[in-house]
């Protein structure tokens, strides 16, 4: 921790990059256990969603079970914390893999959300954008069979959950155009769109180091960040419980809860 304290003291403009554990305390799961090892089935792909009414039913029906964690789901002290910093001027851009939304709620303005948010939908035919809880009423008065359905949640808004009434299941569509809804994410094998990418690129660029908080760096959108941190020069510190992608590159790296650890960093920093 004194080395972390440290490495904000002498780089007062920092780069953050926070990813899934960051929300575990909130009580969202993360995607990967401590190896970076998936923790359960791998995430859908854009490719099989856009491919397979099946796997359309299927994805829509865990959502609909899981999606209230995630929308209910408060800021924990770490995204607190991360608010405090952004308040202090002490980093050029926070720029997140989550969907959740949980750093807005904490207070934190210009955020760049490189994945989108799991709080609306957008018509893949007409570019309409949809309000998430509206859609999920749709689904519930739907598709009553799963609407009393508990299981254990999964990231993102998913659920732990199979079942053959997914054939059955009544997925959401663009009340304007009657097109396919997606929720507004980027989806695993999907590209981040090129304006977010630069925004944060550019905002690297003006930053003396980069800090990554609860990111396993696993996905190349966030991982690729340290890789150019390393071509500009600029140091690299983690804050993660697990291995990461950057272990090699990294300068610093700290493994404690992200609550903790970044509640005694502002703590000491307001001394």
């Amino acid at each position: 921790m004194s080395a972390l304290y440290d490495f904000v003291q002498r780089h007062p403009r920092l780069f953050v990059l926070t990813g899934a554990g960051i929300s575990t305390d909130s009580g969202i799961p993360g995607y990967r256990d401590a190896q970076g090892q998936w923790q359960r089935s791998q995430p859908i792909t854009l490719q099989a969603f856009l491919g397979s009414h099946a796997a359309r039913q299927r994805y829509w029906a865990r959502s609909m079970i899981g999606w209230p964690v995630a929308a209910g789901a408060q800021p924990n002290a770490a995204h607190h914390a991360v608010e405090q910093l952004g308040r202090q001027g002490r980093f050029t851009a926070l720029v997140t893999q989550n969907v959740d939304g949980l750093h807005q709620r904490a207070g934190s303005s210009g955020v760049i959300e490189l994945h989108g948010s799991i709080g609306s939908a957008i018509c893949l035919a007409c570019g309409a954008r949809h309000d998430r809880a509206g859609v999920q009423q749709w689904l519930v008065e739907q598709n009553g069979a799963l609407r009393d359905v508990i299981a254990e949640p999964a990231a993102d808004g998913d659920a732990h959950f199979e079942s053959p009434l997914f054939a059955q299941f009544r997925v959401p569509e663009c009340d304007i155009c009657c097109g396919l809804l997606k929720p507004d994410v980027v989806f695993f094998g999907e590209s981040v769109p090129r304006e977010r990418v630069d925004a944060a690129r550019s905002a690297l660029e003006q930053a003396d180091a980069m800090l990554v908080i609860g990111s396993s760096l696993m996905v190349y959108s966030g991982y690729r960040f340290c890789v150019w941190a390393g071509q500009l020069g600029k140091p690299v510190a983690a804050l993660n419980l697990g291995t990461t992608r950057a272990d090699a590159m990294l300068d610093l790296k700290v493994e404690q809860s992200c609550a903790t650890a970044l509640a005694e960093l502002v703590a000491r920093l307001a001394h």
